[in-house]
């Protein structure tokens, strides 16, 4: 691997509803800037035409301000990376375009990152006192569109052992808050409320999902008619039992995860164990990953909150990575709404 000393990476994300820039200087993080969109909540989700069109407005400020934090000058940016999927069509098509003219106007690289990939590859942005895995380790990679266990083997060779075959955990914990009421993003606040409550209060049933794979439409459906039969017998129900509903549903949230990883940890052999992707910022999960650390002599990595959740700074750190292989794109590249891994 070539190490040079100056590389300059000039990072853009935008797959979702967080339009996002950062400047790397080699592994480390100078700066990392994230404007997100409020307009969704009014909506109890995110609208992908209004999402798009709020990266519009936001991407050169963004950008500008990224820059100003790091305090360096464009003309020092040896290449723009950029998210090129998964995610929302619509604001993906806004970071690439944004990434393609800049590489164009400043005359230098184009490199287009996998979101997923990056997840997993923010634990190796250099930090004071931050641990990073060696290869090979399991990663569960957990967020809004996405729940799969990855053995990584290298920066660039990922095997995905399981996955999701309806709905993702991040979805789930959504989908559970909006059910009990509580406004969007209402992942966090369940969360919140989980940290008050029993999670032995209310049983809610494991999906039986073969090999290393992940069901969460049934939960979905089993929390529910539950809330549905109990609301009925009494209207007080939600507001009476919320921090123990909460704890219950995360509880069995975090039951089925753990319960995959123990059984990719086993049948690998691999016990370094890290999380990535905006669910690992929750608490609950992050407690059971130290509590099997203990338990079942796991090396677990957890990476810091700011870059759990989308961040350019995650596609910077593969776009260095990627700069010092030589790996580039060109200008034909396409955003791409599904990109495996």
């Amino acid at each position: 691997m070539n190490h040079k000393q100056n590389i300059y990476i000039l990072a853009i994300e935008s797959s979702c509803d967080d339009t996002s820039a950062a400047v790397m200087h080699n592994d480390k993080m100078l700066s990392n800037v994230v404007a997100t969109q409020k307009i969704h909540e009014a909506y109890g989700g995110v609208v992908p035409e209004l999402a798009s069109r709020a990266h519009q407005q936001n991407i050169v400020p963004v950008v500008h301000q990224a820059l100003a934090k790091a305090n360096i000058d464009k003309k020092l940016v040896s290449a723009i990376a950029f998210t090129r999927g998964p995610g929302l069509l619509g604001s993906l098509l806004v970071g690439t375009s944004f990434a393609k003219s800049l590489s164009l106007g400043l005359k230098v690289p184009l490199i287009e990152v996998n979101h997923m990939q990056a997840h997993i590859l923010a634990h190796f942005i250099k930090e004071e006192d931050n641990k990073v895995p060696p290869f090979p380790f399991l990663a569960l990679t957990i967020s809004g569109g996405h729940t799969q266990i990855v053995l990584v083997n290298n920066y660039f060779d990922m095997e995905i052992l399981g996955e999701t075959l309806d709905d993702a955990v991040g979805e789930a914990f959504d989908k559970s808050a909006k059910i009990l009421g509580l406004p969007y993003p209402g992942g966090p606040l369940v969360d919140k409320y989980a940290a008050k409550g029993n999670p032995d209060a209310f049983p809610f049933p494991k999906p039986k999902v073969k090999d290393l794979n992940f069901s969460f439409s049934g939960l979905k459906t089993s929390i529910l008619y539950f809330i549905q039969r109990e609301t009925r017998k009494n209207p007080d129900f939600i507001e009476q039992n919320l921090n123990d509903i909460c704890a219950s549903i995360q509880h069995t949230i975090i039951l089925i995860l753990m319960e995959k990883l123990k059984k990719a940890a086993t049948q690998t052999g691999i016990k370094e164990i890290a999380i990535a992707g905006g669910v690992s910022a929750n608490s609950g999960i992050r407690r059971a990953l130290q509590e099997c650390e203990v338990k079942h002599g796991w090396k677990t990595y957890i990476p810091k909150f700011e870059y759990c959740t989308d961040n350019a700074a995650m596609i910077g750190i593969v776009g260095y990575l990627k700069y010092i292989d030589g790996v580039f794109s060109d200008e034909r590249i396409a955003a791409k709404a599904r990109y495996v891994i």
